[in-house]
């Protein structure tokens, strides 16, 4: 059994922490982390990928085999019976990239191990058990890249136990061109960098935009969506980590971008538009100016699907 969790976008544009964007490449590779799952005398996890040479040497703290023991712990608490399997990661995504990395791990184990023992886990216990790894890796639990990642599409965060997540619609005909310039930043570190404390006014912007962005959406209204499409919270603290940023958002704009944003903590941007012709201009701009050798720029749509089981890299 093999099961695919995609990349995902954090804190998107308006929603600081708050909005979460579920994506895919339009070519059909499949941008993400795999975990697969069988049967064994005990439990083991390797691990495979582009990535796998970044990950611990110790096994034991890679997140997968931690989602593993919260998952067999949440098991034998509600009293249901397992057996030892073992784990396989294949590392898709680059570590510190803002691509929603360790939630793509974490969320492929999970729903990996609930597929293999018949679906003992509702989805809104996987989703928490998710949240609570996250926070492992940033300091502070949140669920603006597990609730994409697991759920698929754009995922609004309420606050609520009972219901930490909504969907909200996104616009179909927006593309996204998403490029990784191949450098690492930590989330604790880009955290770091931010204010404890906002002015008034930018508060009151902050509220505006994300307000106006999701009543825009649930109008279909795009045109409205897309002129407040820009962040005031985190991107003119965190851009300063980011070589060529201004350069390129000046670029992307200049082409006719919507909007233009920091992924996650970063490194990775993303562009917004809504024709083909201009995502391929700014993903030419960034294979040849923004990323370096380890880097990379795909041009997405959203992923309405979350993590799936698949039988073969094409999904």
């Amino acid at each position: 059994m093999r099961v695919f969790a995609p990349v995902s976008i954090g804190n998107f544009s308006v929603g600081f922490d708050l909005l979460g964007l579920s994506i895919s490449p339009i070519n059909g590779e499949l941008l993400g982390d795999i975990v697969s799952v069988s049967p064994s005398e005990d439990f083991n996890l390797t691990c495979s990928g582009p990535y796998a040479k970044v990950l611990p040497d110790d096994k034991s703290s890679n997140l997968v085999t931690i989602a593993y023991k919260l998952f067999m712990h949440k098991m034998a608490e509600k009293g249901l019976s397992t057996i030892p399997v073992s784990l396989h990661l294949e590392k898709r995504l680059p570590v510190g990239s803002g691509l929603g990395s360790s939630s793509a791990s974490v969320v492929a184990a999970l729903y990996a191990l609930n597929q293999f023992f018949g679906d003992a886990l509702s989805i809104d216990e996987l989703l928490v058990m998710a949240g609570t790894l996250e926070g492992q890796v940033s300091g502070s639990i949140h669920y603006d890249n597990v609730a994409p990642c697991l759920l698929g599409g754009l995922q609004l965060m309420t606050g609520s136990e009972l219901q930490p997540c909504v969907s909200v619609p996104f616009p179909e005909s927006w593309q996204l061109v998403v490029s990784y310039p191949g450098i690492e930043i930590s989330t604790k570190k880009a955290r770091a960098l931010l204010p404890k404390q906002n002015d008034m006014a930018t508060s009151i912007k902050f509220a505006q935009n994300l307000s106006v962005f999701i009543h825009a959406l649930h109008s279909e209204d795009s045109e409205l969506a897309a002129s407040v499409l820009f962040d005031v919270m985190a991107e003119p603290h965190r851009k300063q980590l980011i070589a060529g940023f201004d350069d390129y958002k000046d670029y992307a704009k200049s082409m006719g971008a919507l909007g233009f944003g920091i992924s996650g903590s970063g490194p990775t941007v993303f562009s917004i538009t809504n024709n083909h012709e201009t995502s391929n201009r700014i993903q030419k701009y960034a294979l040849n100016n923004f990323c370096q050798e380890e880097g990379f720029s795909y041009i997405c749509k959203i992923d309405n699907f979350g993590v799936r089981q698949i039988k073969d890299d094409k999904g």
